[in-house]
């Protein structure tokens, strides 16, 4: 018998300009929720030709960026570069320091590339880690079905229903699950005891928690959940018009405290002016940021 969590608070995540003439819709990272351990920042980016994220350093967390639509390509100061498509991820590790850039190919139809991109913290034992990149490819994340094939879940990371993802691939233990539910589906998922928990929405409308807590969420929507309990219920009326569409998130939380500043994450606002200090003297991890200039950005200037 599970114990399904209530719904702490709903936000509409307000579509903002970041980078170069993209557009995102922030949610985590705001004044609604600065963070929730140990989530740093989430980002529904849409981006046209022309408009990204030029070189940019990061160091002391994790990114995870999903493409729903389109195709992005990427390049940092160590020579990786690679493309991720419309279902894929790109785990990337900034630790110690790095600097890269992210921008969208051109699109056939001449449609902008979508996608969710997520900062992870780091475990403070973990933020001198060297830089590293995880690609998962749409076709190898594990599908299943529920309530007859009214729902669909594609389990990112973590668990759904007895089926496991491929593997661990960031730091800090996250799951990912990507879920569409028909009208008249409906479905509860497991999640870790204690861990932090959020739906984000990404179309339609859908029915979050149980009895009397119930509420139903519209489009760009942070579902953020209470800690208490073990599962999470959803459902999709049988009159709705639309399938509703949303990425369920959970995190293990870290008992530590953050100091941001921009594209830094830290524990102490000591480590802070040091990142700073080493991206502008190219010092302990960004020697490699002396004259560095990508590839993919310089169609940008």
């Amino acid at each position: 018998m599970t114990t399904p969590r209530a719904i702490e608070k709903v936000f509409l995540a307000v579509e903002q300009s970041e980078g170069v003439g993209a557009r995102v819709r922030r949610s985590i990272g705001t004044p609604n929720l600065r963070t929730l351990s140990p989530f740093l920042m989430l980002d529904h980016f849409t981006s046209t030709p022309g408009a990204g994220f030029p070189d940019h350093p990061h160091r002391g967390f994790e990114t995870i960026s999903y493409i729903l639509h389109g195709a992005f390509d990427h390049e940092d100061f160590a020579g990786n570069s690679g493309t991720i498509y419309a279902g894929d991820l790109q785990f990337m590790t900034a630790g110690r320091g790095i600097m890269h850039s992210e921008i969208p190919r051109a699109n056939a139809d001449g449609s902008p590339t979508v996608g969710l991109q997520l900062w992870v913290d780091l475990p403070e034992k973990l933020k001198k880690c060297e830089p590293r990149y995880r690609d998962l490819r749409d076709k190898e994340i594990p599908r299943i079905e529920a309530d007859e094939g009214k729902v669909k879940i594609k389990v990112i990371s973590g668990q759904s229903h007895g089926v496991d993802s491929v593997q661990e691939l960031a730091y800090t233990p996250v799951w990912i699950l990507d879920i569409e539910i028909k009208p008249g589906g409906k479905v509860t998922q497991n999640l870790p005891v204690a861990w932090n928990a959020f739906a984000y929405t990404l179309k339609g409308t859908t029915t979050f928690g149980a009895g009397k807590g119930q509420q139903t969420i519209g489009a760009y929507q942070n579902v953020v959940f209470e800690q208490k309990g073990d599962s999470v219920s959803m459902e999709v009326a049988e009159d709705a018009k639309a399938t509703g569409h949303f990425i369920l998130i959970a995190g293990l939380p870290l008992d530590q405290k953050v100091v941001q500043y921009g594209p830094f994450v830290l524990n102490t606002q000591d480590e802070v002016f040091q990142a700073m200090l080493d991206y502008q003297s190219h010092a302990n991890g960004f020697e490699r940021a002396k004259g560095w200039r990508s590839e993919i950005g310089r169609s940008m200037t």
